[in-house]
């Protein structure tokens, strides 16, 4: 929606009146350039406090929150994004370097590295910037800022571009118009993230609303949704939803085991107004190595997890390896499948750094299954038996164990 424009030839003796209507119009159109108020711990660990200046916002239901996501259509946005993820995975070290090796000069291989399948892969650690613009569902730009370089991600139409900076690298492919927004959507933005957890919320679910929050200079509601199962490592997920368009601003995950945040993405710059066409043209520099692909390189939203732990996203063909079950519904349940093959060796069996990585991430464990290895993030854990059966969920180790132990 374009910004209100005011009537800057107005008399004196309207002046109070105009500007008592300018505030009015800029609570509702105005988008200052504010950073981010309030920490990402104190978003995902605490309800809003009451001296925390948090604004004064109208009650809402929770379900009436949801309803106002739901129904948020903006279509028209740019702005920045800051993304962390913290899955407390070990160090690398010298892990790396002995990869790197083994995987040859290249590093890892095959692919271009604007290639959006490999290169949007770094947003699963560390903290990112991201700039993002949309104009419409046939045209969106993502650009991940890094040192001295940039990767930018470009929907334009039926053009899909990769461009990595730093490597002078282009990726390109196409897309329908008609499915364009189904397949190009941003990835890794409040919105997104908002909406597959979203799909969590039934009966295992606690789903409120906890104060309001200022983002990006935006008034904004904090709905709050809770697993009410016990073995589940999701802590609570914290969505700050913009409380004029209903646009999730910032959302944030912190696990049961407390702590800092797991995955913690909002604007701390946002706009609704119409970004230039200009944003979205691309042509590939000169001396550009171009690497043409097909839409399935593409991201693909029907790709992407349908949920934190749902039994409904790891249906059988839908992505998953075959012969995908699931055990259990809600926040508890655990993806199984078999190998096929044998068990993870042990790092007294591989040696060097990669033994000591292997042994860094798992922990042995046995039941009436036999033994097997648990390997462990702040958030999902895996469970991979010695005769190579794998059960996987946002769900504690003792969970895990219990339900190869029930499968046997």
């Amino acid at each position: 929606m374009a910004p209100y424009e005011s009537d800057d030839n107005a008399t004196a003796a309207d002046a109070e009146e105009l500007r008592s209507a300018r505030r009015r119009k800029a609570a509702r159109y105005v988008v200052p350039a504010t950073v981010v108020g309030i920490a990402a711990a104190t978003i995902g660990l605490v309800p809003a406090l009451a001296d925390s200046g948090d604004p004064d916002l109208p009650k809402i239901s929770a379900q009436e929150l949801i309803e106002k996501i739901a129904a948020s259509d903006v279509q028209q946005l740019s702005g920045t994004v800051k993304i962390t993820t913290d899955l407390g995975l070990p160090d690398l070290g010298g892990l790396e370097n002995s990869l790197g090796s083994a995987a040859g000069p290249s590093g890892s291989g095959d692919g271009s590295s604007a290639d959006p399948s490999t290169k949007l892969t770094e947003l699963a650690s560390g903290t990112h910037t991201l700039r993002v613009a949309a104009d419409g569902e046939n045209r969106q730009k993502v650009s991940l800022l890094e040192n001295a370089a940039e990767y930018s991600l470009i929907h334009n139409g039926k053009d899909v571009w990769g461009y990595d900076s730093k490597s002078n690298s282009v990726f390109h492919t196409t897309a329908s118009e008609s499915d364009g927004k189904q397949k190009e959507e941003l990835p890794a933005t409040p919105k997104d993230l908002a909406e597959e957890a979203l799909k969590a919320a039934d009966k295992t679910t606690s789903v409120t609303v906890g104060g309001s929050a200022q983002v990006a200079g935006r008034d904004a509601y904090r709905l709050v949704i809770k697993p009410k199962d016990d073995g589940s490592t999701v802590g609570q997920i914290t969505v700050a939803v913009d409380a004029k368009t209903g646009l999730p601003l910032k959302f944030t995950l912190t696990p049961a085991s407390g702590g800092s945040a797991v995955v913690d993405a909002g604007f701390t710059q946002v706009s609704f107004a119409k970004p230039a066409a200009s944003t979205f043209d691309f042509t590939p520099p000169k001396g550009a190595k171009v690497e043409e692909g097909d839409a399935a390189k593409a991201p693909e939203h029907s790709e992407r997890s349908e949920g934190f732990g749902k039994g409904s996203a790891h249906e059988p063909g839908k992505g998953g390896p075959e012969g995908l079950n699931v055990i259990g519904d809600g926040w508890d349940s655990i993806a199984t499948f078999d190998t096929g093959g044998q068990g993870v060796p042990s790092g007294s069996d591989v040696g060097g750094d990669v033994g000591g990585f292997l042994d860094s991430l798992g922990d042995k464990v046995s039941g009436t299954f036999g033994e097997g290895t648990v390997f462990k993030t702040r958030l999902i854990n895996a469970l991979i038996t010695d005769d190579g059966k794998v059960y996987v969920g946002a769900v504690t180790k003792d969970a895990l164990v219990k339900a190869a132990d029930a499968a046997k």
